[in-house]
């Protein structure tokens, strides 16, 4: 894409607005922004290389960002040790049953291709017996697992690993989720597609909102490291306190300041790495053969391309970005909270993003992923300065004016519908339109 004046101005514009916050409400404010932003951004690029690259519709967004959150888990918690004692043998027992059953149900559904109904009985019987193996060693354990003080752990905890190693494992817990549904959903028509998508979406989310003995499930794990210092350790450092005395701040204040510029830094880095990647992907004989499949798919595959194979492959990388980005989200929180993850409402947000910023365009989803989400975050307060504004001449106690206030933070919705039949009517192709 030629970068021209009116792309960095709007570029420029929501610098701006960002360090507007920093101005009128709080600096910390505006870093905590800039770096859901800088996510959202990442999270974006990987459904525009879905959609725009290839037209793959999918509304499964959180599931996959789940798994990514779930890797900051495995990778870095501590390991339980009274719940791997009480049973974690059983569980691993249990999970080398689950794949030798996939690996043979899988081996002998190829085996006798030409004999159906052979298939049929041979795989329901490795399946059954399989699944009810699996069973036997993986609930005893699970309650011996959750039993262990549960109020604490219950869990098995992770490996205790660096946290930014997870955000590589998030990548591939939501590539080889999206390997597994590509190859049995992909074959769909579109609508179809998005339907089964949001349904493996919603079990995905369930799952780890149950399995306490995996993640606690409600009870949420707290407490992930940090890949930066703690502000705690800042403010004990001679050095940080003498700079806060010279710029005549509080080390509180300072202290947030500087982790957020250092999630900031890091989040930066990985989201230009994931945009050079993207841009040399869209700029290649790749990048043009899934824009031809995504135009026509017939006349492609008439010229011996294939269809499908090339949809699962992008399929996987837009969901590997997708894990990537639900991991530094984890990161970012310091905490795994799977009730936080609601498909519906998050995957609009997220969809939104790209068609505002320029379904196709790399710099356009960045784009797009700035401006929805400092909007999601600012149209409530903004909303409740503008019905303060209104009101003012109406009396304190006015029902009016404490229903118009009350309703303020619904303006999040409003200005996301408003936002979006702007965009749809003066610039249909996005901010930033495909090239």
């Amino acid at each position: 894409m030629r970068v021209n004046r009116r792309n960095i101005g709007m570029f420029a514009v929501m610098a701006l607005l960002i360090t507007a916050v920093g101005v009128f409400q709080s600096w910390s404010v505006a870093l905590a922004i800039l770096n859901l932003c800088l996510i959202s951004a990442i999270m974006s690029l990987g459904v525009n290389i879905q959609w725009g690259y290839a037209g793959l519709l999918n509304v499964g967004v959180m599931g996959f960002a789940a798994l990514g959150g779930l890797a900051g888990v495995l990778v870095s918690m501590p390991p339980v040790t009274a719940a791997w004692q009480a049973g974690g043998s059983e569980v691993i027992v249990a999970v080398f049953i689950l794949a030798i059953t996939l690996i043979a149900g899988v081996y002998f559904y190829h085996r006798f291709r030409r004999n159906p109904l052979r298939r049929i009985l041979v795989t329901s019987v490795i399946g059954i017996v399989g699944f009810l193996a699996f069973r036997s060693f993986l609930d005893p354990a699970v309650g011996a697992i959750e039993a262990v003080d549960a109020a604490k752990t219950g869990y098995l905890g992770g490996m205790g690993l660096p946290i930014l190693l997870s955000w590589i494992v998030g990548g591939i817990f939501a590539a080889g989720a999206a390997w597994i549904i590509g190859k049995i959903a992909l074959g769909l028509r579109s609508d179809y597609l998005a339907i089964a998508t949001l349904g493996i979406s919603e079990i995905v989310i369930a799952i780890l909102k149950n399995e306490d003995w995996l993640t606690r499930g409600v009870k949420n794990v707290n407490g992930l490291p940090r890949p930066v210092p703690y502000e705690i350790e800042l403010q004990q450092s001679e050095l940080f306190r003498s700079i806060a005395a010279d710029w005549g701040m509080s080390l509180i204040g300072l202290s947030s300041i500087v982790v957020k510029l250092c999630y900031a830094g890091l989040f930066t880095v990985v989201l230009l790495m994931v945009l050079w990647f993207s841009e040399k992907a869209l700029r290649s004989p790749w990048g043009r053969m899934m824009r031809a499949i995504r135009d026509n798919e017939t006349a492609a595959e008439a010229m011996g391309k294939n269809v499908t194979g090339r949809h699962l492959q992008v399929f996987v990388l837009g969901s590997a970005v997708i894990g990537l980005a639900g991991a530094m989200l984890t990161t970012l929180d310091g905490q795994f909270t799977p009730a936080s993850y609601q498909p519906l409402r998050f995957t609009f947000l997220i969809w939104v993003m790209v068609i505002v910023g320029g379904s196709g365009n790399n710099w356009g989803a960045i784009l797009g992923g700035f401006v929805i989400w400092f909007f999601w975050i600012e149209a409530e307060p903004l909303g409740l300065w503008l019905m303060d504004v209104i009101t003012s001449g109406m009396d304190s106690n006015s029902w009016l004016r404490m229903h118009l206030l009350k309703s303020a933070a619904h303006m999040r919705l409003m200005t996301m519908g408003v936002i979006l039949l702007l965009v749809l009517r003066f610039s249909p192709k996005g901010l930033i339109p495909e090239r």
